[in-house]
């Protein structure tokens, strides 16, 4: 259906009959027009002059990054004053596009005129409006776990072969035709399997699931900074990065590089952890009856016990506690008991004394 309200807004000068007898009539048609054309003029001044000023301050904020990346590859003392000068011009690099906005929407109102009505009838490009941003969910931490599990047992096998993918058109064409991957979840997954590949010490693999990994994080973050759908935004990375623009190949590597130090790091802590863990489950299937460790109470033992324990020998051992000092014979029969390194039979008493010294009917245990 054709829209005929673009019409109802048009400014003509010199379409009005009426006006004052005592006024000269041309005069007045050809000084609107030229107040007219001086507007627009001006209007055209301050864009140009806008865009002049956003393109020098682009210029500057690659420098900038440039700068920034060198200095944190040399370890240098002006990162911080570097990053807090960045973090400055990005602000005013968002007051632009602000600023870019309004002045489109002002030349958006403007109305037609004789100079302006009559355009090339094809010289115009439409641009669909940009996809709106998926809402974020109000999940719970169950109910994200849950989704990310249904998520991965739903398409494991597409992810897996996307984090495969080695050139960047491959990877184009996959998310363009699997695009519900294109999302949070994703990206949560290759970072899982980056660790675990680490901790398996499939360290080249897992850097090149971590390239896919930072490819899926940067047209998120993308998406974000534009209030795209992500799905919308999978040209436009690509292109960037097969383009190769030195300062942004520059920031994509080394966001790479820090991805790949922070996996190594905490793989190495998740074995550490998974030690800890695999030692404690020992230790705690060792105890013996009283809750003791029979490691830790053999070691606590004097020179002497340790010989019978380690020879299990009973005479040596009734021999040697009948030498030892009563107070001490207790606790360290005690503890033997206690921790399973020496099981009385269940004929004999608690050996809460060093009179219940062993017999031939019970056992050492080592």
């Amino acid at each position: 259906m054709v829209d005929y309200s673009k019409w109802s807004n048009i400014e003509i000068s010199d379409d009005e009959d009426e006006t004052h007898p005592n006024i000269d009539t041309p005069s007045l048609f050809r000084w609107r027009h030229q107040a007219r054309i001086d507007r627009m003029e001006e209007q055209k001044k301050a864009i140009e002059e806008h865009n002049t000023k956003k393109e020098e301050h682009k210029k500057k904020v690659n420098e900038i990054t440039k700068k920034l990346v060198e200095a944190e590859k040399s370890n240098s003392d002006d990162v911080e004053e570097i990053r807090k000068s960045l973090k400055e011009l990005k602000q005013e690099q968002d007051k632009l596009e602000l600023d870019s906005e309004e002045l489109q929407k002002k030349e958006k109102k403007t109305p037609w005129n004789v100079d302006t009505i009559s355009k090339d009838g094809f010289a115009k490009t439409i641009i669909n409006k940009k996809p709106p941003r998926p809402k974020e969910e109000n999940l719970t931490d169950e109910e994200r776990e849950a989704r990310m599990k249904k998520f991965v047992r739903d398409n494991e096998k597409d992810l897996k072969h996307f984090g495969m993918l080695r050139r960047y058109e491959d990877s184009r064409q996959f998310l363009k035709s699997h695009g519900h991957l294109v999302c949070e979840d994703t990206a949560n997954y290759l970072v899982i399997w980056c660790i675990n590949l680490q901790m398996e010490e499939k360290t080249e693999l897992m850097a090149h699931v971590a390239h896919q990994t930072i490819c899926m994080q940067y047209i998120l973050e993308l998406a974000k900074q534009l209030e795209y759908d992500p799905r919308a935004c999978l040209d436009v990375f690509f292109s960037k990065i097969q383009i190769a623009e030195p300062e942004y190949k520059a920031t994509f590597d080394d966001e790479l590089h820090q991805f790949k130090e922070r996996i190594k790091k905490r793989a190495t802590e998740k074995y550490e952890e998974a030690v800890k863990e695999a030692e404690e489950e020992e230790r705690v299937q060792r105890l013996g009856p009283g809750g003791l460790d029979p490691v830790d109470v053999f070691e606590s033992l004097p020179d002497e016990l340790k010989q019978c324990f380690e020879s299990q020998n009973i005479a040596l051992l009734q021999e040697t506690i009948g030498k030892m000092d009563e107070n001490e014979a207790r606790y360290h029969m005690k503890r033997c008991v206690d921790s399973g390194l020496w099981i009385p039979d269940a004929k004999s008493t608690k050996p809460d004394s060093p009179e219940d010294t062993p017999t031939e009917n019970e056992e050492v245990t080592s």
